[in-house]
């Protein structure tokens, strides 16, 4: 059994590599198309734990030439090209944290009536800073999220191995993503929408679950959105978040998949079942006013991003009503029905997205 364990971990790791790192080229900003991403981290540049947060701004250039769900990084020894490759056209840091909040309020101030929410993205486990940052960028491009996206890095060693390390970190980054998350509800305009994958939403919950227990609920309250992608959770460990945190942020949507290869291994390391982000039934969480979206058909190489990588998928999401109505704090009538089974779901409600043949 050992043995079955380590093959199918290198398995996994083998579609890890190259990592991305930041490439800074001005000129990729004539090029792609510019996704101005705010950035709140308690990594320090070499990526390890770093007391407090800092923030600042960075202007991802995604290139014109490339898939739904990819990202491109430059090959090595090779000059980065604009039109095929992820690439940083600008970056700004901010000394003080009232600049960064007077920035990002301008920010949402200047977004049309009905579009000034925050989107705040948490990525997940052995993610470099520039495959979190990037990847939030895609998604951004992919989707057409609404509002101002808000980047939380969290220092994750970026080394497949490190997933114990990483969990600590997980727990180091509570009270930095706290901080960031009343952030960005104090933007105005609108409400925060929260975004968090795999070892991310752990770190999600957990803050949640923080506030709570400090009785902020006035943060909790002007959370528009929770939308956990793959959450590898325990899904014991989840219900006593959800007890904690009491009144969930509605819509409280889970994206789902019985394929991901990440959270079986994770289950397998931890001598359980399951996770929370490979549920196939909502009755583990059949009591809670969430809402399951099972992907797992668009399921392709690990499985643990469908929502993110699979252009078949991407497409179905980006243009549905419903899933801008998920994000969006301002739902009205007319909905459709995944939005109205997130906004008025009592106990938790499934959904299953299929692909059309």
């Amino acid at each position: 059994m050992p043995g079955r364990i380590f093959l199918s971990l290198f398995l996994l790791l083998a579609a890890c590599a190259p990592r991305g790192e930041i490439t800074l080229a001005p000129e990729a900003a004539r090029a792609g198309h510019v996704e101005r991403i705010y950035v709140a981290t308690n990594r320090t540049p070499g990526g390890s734990r770093q007391e407090g947060v800092s923030f600042g701004r960075v202007d991802v250039s995604v290139p014109p030439e490339r898939r739904p769900g990819s990202i491109t990084y430059p090959r090595k020894g090779a000059a980065p090209d604009p039109q095929r490759d992820f690439l940083v056209s600008d970056y700004a840091r901010f000394a003080r944290p009232e600049d960064f909040r007077a920035d990002l309020r301008r920010a949402v101030a200047a977004r049309p009536p009905g579009d000034r929410d925050v989107v705040l993205f948490v990525h997940g486990y052995n993610n470099t800073f520039a495959e979190g940052l990037y990847r939030f960028a895609q998604i951004e491009r992919d989707l057409s999220l609404p509002g101002v996206p808000l980047h939380f890095s969290w220092p994750s060693r970026g080394q497949p191995l490190a997933y114990a390390a990483d969990r600590d970190s997980v727990l180091y980054s509570r009270d930095g993503l706290k901080r960031s998350i009343e952030i960005a509800t104090e933007a105005g305009g609108g409400k925060a929408i929260l975004v968090a994958h795999s070892m991310g939403a752990l770190l999600l919950m957990e803050s949640l679950r923080q506030m709570a227990i400090a009785g902020d609920r006035r943060t909790l309250d002007r959370i528009g959105a929770v939308l956990l992608l793959s959450p590898d959770i325990d899904v014991g460990v989840f219900r006593s978040q959800v007890r904690a945190i009491g009144r969930l942020p509605q819509p409280f949507v889970i994206f789902t998949s019985g394929r991901d290869r990440a959270l079986s291994l994770s289950a397998l390391i931890s001598a359980e079942p399951v996770r929370l982000g490979s549920l196939t039934d909502a009755g583990p969480v059949a009591d809670l006013p969430v809402t399951l979206v099972d992907v797992g058909a668009f399921s392709n190489g690990t499985g643990h991003f469908n929502v993110a990588t699979s252009p078949a998928l991407l497409r179905i999401l980006s243009q549905a009503q419903e899933l801008n109505s998920v994000f969006s704090s301002d739902v009205g009538g007319g909905v459709g029905p995944l939005t109205r089974a997130a906004l008025h779901a009592e106990r938790a409600a499934q959904i299953v997205i299929s692909p059309a043949f």
